[in-house]
């Protein structure tokens, strides 16, 4: 049976959630489909839930942990009235209003319809997709030097890329670590040539050319890498205590692709705040940011889209 929603928000990490927060306590009563845990990697929550400590977030001079966090964001949603539940959306039509959602793989009559809806399916980064990285994610594999570098205070790490992307996290990580060792597949670096010349000219940086990560090894955290020379095939392994894997995102944008705009490099495009290319759609968080990839920046957006939401749904007297 289809249910109705002025609300629907589609994704619960920072962005989903805090949009969540705000449209219950606006009376909208939304509806929040969180994810369906397929992988370690794909959960509601989003990214934190992979993430030991939070020591960025404001409000929380100890720090946190990620997965505590978004549990006392989702506590806080739900205290407010937003109803969440523990799904994947399968398929949306924003053809018309009102929008229609599809879970779980159904094919028959759509599961919610809704007024508007709040896009906050966030993005993943790709990944090495070799063993030991999964299970040591948030024990000393991360995605984020922003967020992790911290804690890698006078220890060796690598980062793993050759883009600007990997530069610039090397770059910032020389603040903390011992050493950062660049690793890339190659013998020559795809990033822009001054963030190359920043990465060569720092004396705590090296690089490890055609060479390629196999595996992850530690007991309860990251203790050794194994690698592979592309050009010969050479094993060998290195004892490092972080790996930052920096190849690049992957906006989650599958279900709704066709239907809206996209930056060149696949991210949702929004403007004017939230608004997307299809009036009563917003959207928010890593979906829309290829930038700066926060958990505070996705909250941020996750208010602002909500406020959208709010002031367009009262323009059409709903």
């Amino acid at each position: 049976m289809t249910q109705s929603t002025k609300v629907l928000v589609v994704g619960s990490g920072p962005a989903g959630l805090t949009a969540a927060i705000y449209t219950a306590r606006a009376q909208l009563n939304p509806v929040v489909i969180e994810g369906e845990p397929s992988s370690t990697s794909d959960q509601p929550g989003g990214q934190l839930m992979l993430t030991t400590e939070v020591e960025n977030f404001p409000g929380f001079p100890e720090g946190i942990t990620g997965p505590e966090l978004m549990t006392n964001m989702r506590a806080q949603a739900a205290r407010f009235g937003a109803q969440i539940t523990t799904e994947k959306v399968t398929k949306l039509d924003l053809t018309a209003r009102p929008f229609r959602a599809w879970v779980g793989g159904n094919d028959g009559e759509p599961d919610y319809e809704a007024t508007s809806v709040i896009l906050a399916t966030g993005a993943k980064s790709i990944m090495l997709d070799v063993a030991g990285e999964e299970r040591l994610l948030g024990h000393g594999v991360s995605t984020c030097a922003t967020c992790d570098g911290f804690f890698f205070r006078d220890l060796p790490i690598v980062v793993v890329g050759g883009g600007d992307s990997a530069l610039e996290e090397a770059t910032f990580l020389t603040r903390f670590a011992s050493s950062v060792t660049i690793i890339h597949r190659r013998d020559s670096l795809r990033a822009s040539k001054i963030m190359q010349e920043r990465a060569l000219a720092n004396e705590k940086i090296t690089f490890l050319w055609n060479t390629q990560v196999t595996e992850i090894l530690g007991d309860s955290k990251v203790e050794r890498i194994g690698l592979t020379n592309t050009l010969t095939g050479e094993a060998s392994s290195m004892d490092v205590a972080g790996v930052f894997v920096a190849i690049g995102h992957r906006p989650t944008t599958e279900i709704f692709a066709n239907e809206l705009d996209l930056h060149p490099n696949g991210y949702l495009a929004v403007h004017q705040g939230s608004l997307t290319s299809i009036e009563g759609v917003f959207a928010c968080g890593d979906v829309q940011d290829h930038h700066y990839r926060q958990a505070i920046t996705a909250a941020g957006s996750g208010c602002m889209a909500a406020i959208d939401t709010e002031r367009w749904l009262e323009s059409q007297g709903s």
